[in-house]
């Protein structure tokens, strides 16, 4: 500046000069930044400033004007796409989630009309599916995507399956909206070039049985993460078969509902021509159950085949409101099972299935999660009814590397809790019950000299070796409040961590 003259300002700086500056800028930074001029704004939408975009939208049609400018920018050139429809300002009443989506789901599948929504969800889903054409059709020229995940929250999209076409023809009537987003994705594929991350959940009939058709076969070939859930797909249809899967000789980590995951689909990816598989996670729903047969799934020997051939491979398994007796079906003795996530509304897991998985699983897991979502919260179900032995305290003893044990829902007994905690010690990384799953016996009650709630938090914090208290408020927890997309979360962290 001394040189050219005090006219000279910080707007002679070179382009290069001011993206540099700039990369040091946190991304809202950045985009508070670009409001100062055309220069910087140009600047500071400079492709190696944006390799990777993470959104999280409110389904509200303030969001649309944001989001346009934003893909507008970034859309063509963005390598890692991640976008989560968030729930934060859904309506209660009129198609909600919980225990009256899973009797609107028995009485659709009974031939019963759903239940109608309110004008105000309909708009949502309205708003919804215009968010979704805006994200899409500014990457459906990307060549450079690597990375494409996309996840529809479950309060207003999943209605544990009851949202049907009566809803959607509301809002679309002649179904255009639908099938363009359906268009986009499928260009999308067609278009990619280095996409090696396809990751979709619960969008809302966004995949279609030939989505994956529209992938080149060297795209296929080298894919090494593919992650397909959608619980609105008609009847028995699956979003992947097994000669489909075949293309993917590659694939590191899948994820898919676990009625699509076949014996053949198993047989598969144990084959030598396929890379070792490291993760694989499934999502088991009652819904599917229902309009799915459980015969196709993978017996032992298929796993054993697929474990011979991937002999690091990882399962993570979120089990909806599925009966005890599925579960025991489901759960054959040679998975290398690592992470289970009970979530429940009408159907309770057994201490059956509990005690199973701490017998054939003892060497692999290290998450247990176990939620009940009851109206009732004066009669939890108790695990260790009729037992000599507490199922929670015995997956404690058996599996020694426990990291993670949350619970809701269910009775968990003071002092089954601290034997928890001082069976597995600092070790347990994550220990979280809520407190009004917590009982004491009468005999602790009783004892006049000692705070029994006090002494009990104490013994618990002295075992794991650290303060520890039960969890006072629900809604700080999203692995208690946000089942679906908690797991969605740590699915994609898990498949991840290869």
């Amino acid at each position: 500046m001394s040189v050219c003259g005090e006219a000279v300002g910080a707007g002679s700086l070179p382009s290069e000069l001011v993206v540099h500056i700039f990369s040091f800028l946190a991304a809202p930074d950045r985009l508070r930044a670009s409001a100062a001029c055309s220069h910087w704004r140009e600047c500071l939408f400079y492709p190696a400033l944006w390799p990777r975009l993470r959104l999280s939208l409110r389904v509200s049609p303030a969001e649309r004007p944001r989001l346009e400018f934003l893909m507008r920018k970034c859309g063509w050139f963005v390598r890692e796409l991640r976008v989560q429809f968030a729930a934060d300002n859904y309506p209660t009443g009129g198609g909600g989630g919980g225990a009256a989506a899973g009797e609107g789901a028995a009485a659709a599948g009974d031939g019963e009309a759903p239940p109608p929504l309110s004008p105000r969800w309909l708009d949502l889903l309205r708003t919804y599916l215009e968010l979704v054409l805006c994200v899409l059709s500014s990457v459906r020229n990307n060549r450079n995507l690597q990375k494409l995940s996309l996840f529809g929250d479950i309060s207003i999209l999943q209605q544990h399956g009851s949202i049907s076409n009566t809803y959607l023809g509301k809002v679309d009537p002649d179904g255009k909206k639908i099938k363009q987003i359906q268009q986009l994705f499928e260009e999308i594929l067609g278009n990619s070039r280095q996409l090696k991350w396809l990751s979709c959940g619960l969008m809302l009939q966004i995949v279609t049985p030939t989505s994956l058709s529209s992938l080149s076969n060297p795209i296929a070939n080298t894919m090494e993460h593919l992650s397909l859930l959608d619980n609105h797909i008609p009847g028995n249809t699956t979003l992947i078969t097994a000669v489909e899967l075949e293309r993917f000789v590659n694939l590191r980590s899948l994820a898919l509902d676990f009625c699509d995951f076949t014996a053949e689909m198993a047989r598969v990816l144990a084959d030598s021509n396929h890379v070792p598989l490291h993760r694989l996670s499934l999502l088991v729903h009652s819904v599917s159950i229902m309009h799915k047969s459980l015969d196709n799934m993978p017996k032992d020997e298929n796993w054993q085949a697929l474990t011979r051939n991937s002999t690091n491979l990882r399962v993570y398994i979120m089990a909806f409101d599925v009966k005890s007796d599925d579960m025991l079906r489901i759960l054959k003795p040679s998975i290398p099972l690592e992470r289970i996530h009970f979530d429940s509304y009408v159907t309770c897991v057994s201490g059956a299935v509990v005690d199973l998985i701490s017998r054939q699983y003892d060497k692999f897991l290290t998450h247990f999660i176990l939620m009940n979502d009851v109206i009732d919260m004066s009669a939890f179900p108790d695990l260790s009814d009729n037992r000599n032995e507490d199922p929670l305290v015995l997956l404690a003893w058996r599996c020694t590397r426990l990291s993670l044990l949350a619970v809701h829902g269910y009775t968990v007994w003071a002092h089954n809790l601290i034997a928890i905690a001082r069976l597995r010690g600092s070790d347990l990384k994550v220990l979280e019950v809520t407190e009004e799953s917590i009982d004491f016996d009468q005999g602790e009650l009783a004892d006049q000299d000692v705070d029994p709630v006090h002494n009990f938090i104490e013994q618990v914090s002295l075992g794991l070796g650290r303060p520890w208290h039960a969890v006072m408020d629900i809604e700080l927890l999203s692995v208690f409040t946000e089942p679906t997309r908690h797991f969605y979360r740590e699915m994609q962290s898990f498949s991840e961590g290869i």
